[in-house]
């Protein structure tokens, strides 16, 4: 497999990781201007988000995985999806589920930075 198509997954996966941050950040400080007509800040986004970081994240850490070799890069993803779930059991609204959607993603772009790093060593 090519390089640029693995590089291509976790630049895109960044960007949304970097968009979930920003839906966490805005979600938290607008939730009260919103309250009547928010429904862009509805729990259900956090399960559309999961649903869509899954599968992209399997496949741009495993295609990594399979290049570089290092499984804690793809540990860290893993922990990351697992801590982004959580933000499901957590009343939505609150500062808890604003840390917990926020340290997932920020773990999963982690993940997926650190898999562009090893891409480029090989």
């Amino acid at each position: 497999m090519s390089e640029r198509p693995a590089n291509f997954l976790d630049r895109i996966a960044i960007g949304l990781s970097g968009l979930c941050l920003l839906h966490c950040m805005a979600g938290f400080v607008l939730l009260s201007l919103f309250a009547l007509t928010g429904d862009w800040l509805d729990h259900r986004v956090h399960l559309i988000g999961l649903v869509l970081a899954m599968p992209l994240a399997a496949l741009a850490l495993w295609r990594g995985w399979r290049q570089h070799g290092r499984l804690p890069i793809g540990l860290l993803g893993g922990v990351g999806l697992l801590v982004m779930a959580a933000s499901l059991l957590v009343v939505h609204g609150g500062v808890t589920e604003m840390l917990v959607s926020m340290l997932g993603v920020s773990l999963l772009a982690l993940a997926h930075w650190q898999n562009l790093k090893a891409l480029r060593t090989i």
